[in-house]
Formats: C-alpha cells, sequence, structure tokens
C-alpha cells in the first residue's frame, strides 16, 4: 500500500525493532512522527501494551486515511490511535512533556534535526527515541560522505548525544 502512494515503508527488520523497543520498554505512549500508510504504527502498537495509545503524525490527510484502515485491518481499536493531521513541528508543541515511553522520528531529512529536538521534551525519563535511516544506508559510518541527508543525521545525532534534555535519561536506537 506504501508504494501505491509514493512512499517507503519501513522494512520489516526496522519494524520487528520499532515493536522490540515498544514491547522492552512496557510503552502505554508512543508518538511517531510520520504516519505514512500505517505500516510502522502497526509495528509499534503489537509491541505496545493493550491499553496503549499511539499518537502519530502527518501532514497527509489521504496517508493517515489508508493507516487508519491498516490500523483497522490490524485489529487495533480506534481508541488505540489518535491520529493529528498537521505539520509535526506544529503539533509537538501541544505535545505533553516527559508523558511518552518512546518516539519514533520518520520525518524527511529537511525537517529531522527540529522534530528530534522538538521529541526530546516529551519522553518520560528513560523513553526511547528511535530514529528512521538514522544510519543513513551505511553513510553515516563513512566519512567521505557529505551528502545533505548524512550530514544532516550526523549533525542530529551529535545535538542528542550533546543534549541536556531528556536525552541523557532517554535510549537512542536507529532503526
Amino acid at each position: 500500500m506504501a508504494r501505491e502512494v509514493g512512499l517507503d515503508a519501513v522494512t520489516p527488520g526496522a519494524g520487528a525493532a520499532l515493536r522490540l523497543l515498544a514491547a522492552a520498554g512496557n510503552a502505554r505512549a508512543v508518538v511517531e512522527i510520520g504516519t505514512g500508510t500505517g505500516v510502522s504504527g502497526v509495528w509499534l502498537l503489537r509491541g505496545m501494551r493493550a491499553d496503549g495509545v499511539l499518537t502519530t503524525i502527518d501532514v497527509e490527510v489521504e496517508h493517515q486515511r489508508i493507516a487508519r484502515r491498516i490500523f483497522a485491518e490490524a485489529g487495533f481499536a480506534a481508541g488505540r490511535t489518535r491520529i493529528i493531521t498537521g505539520r509535526a513541528l506544529d503539533v509537538l508543541p501541544r505535545l505533553a512533556d516527559g508523558a511518552y515511553d518512546l518516539v519514533f522520528v520518520d520525518a524527511e531529512a529537511t525537517g529531522f534535526h527540529a522534530c528530534v529536538e522538538a521529541a526530546l521534551r516529551l519522553l518520560r525519563p528513560g523513553g526511547v527515541l528511535a530514529l528512521n535511516g538514522v544510519l543513513a544506508s551505511g553513510r553515516i559510518g563513512d566519512p567521505s560522505a557529505r551528502d545533505a541527508e548524512t550530514v544532516t543525521v550526523r549533525e542530529t545525532i551529535k545535538a542528542v548525544r550533546e543534549s541536556e534534555l531528556p536525552s541523557q535519561a532517554a535510549r537512542s536506537a536507529g532503526v
């Protein structure tokens, strides 16, 4: 379904990692930046507690309509998801500080750093920040890789490491 609307869904390996992170943290409250067509959301929901709620944010109403259907087809009650339409940087300030067990950032490279910064304050102590594509297809470890996406991801990782925000209490994971 994702390919039909021009999106790349998370791989099964990345999805399994998201499910594991949600399960290991006994996640009850999760934020996903970038709903897409709901593939990563289903993985997150499968790992979350039965009473958990996934808050997912995306600017594309059509993608969210598809995601809503995918969540229902996967057997998740409508009350398990809170689907918010809007730009992540407009929505994130309205979410409660320190209230989330896991935040998954699947944002475009141009807004990646700002989304990660905004997401950090949402995490409870010990919460997990998961970043999609953080290894940039192996380019992160290649010092000669200087494309805009790789540089943005490197700078973001460095900022998270140096941050005095909840990142000291949060664990970061790349998927």
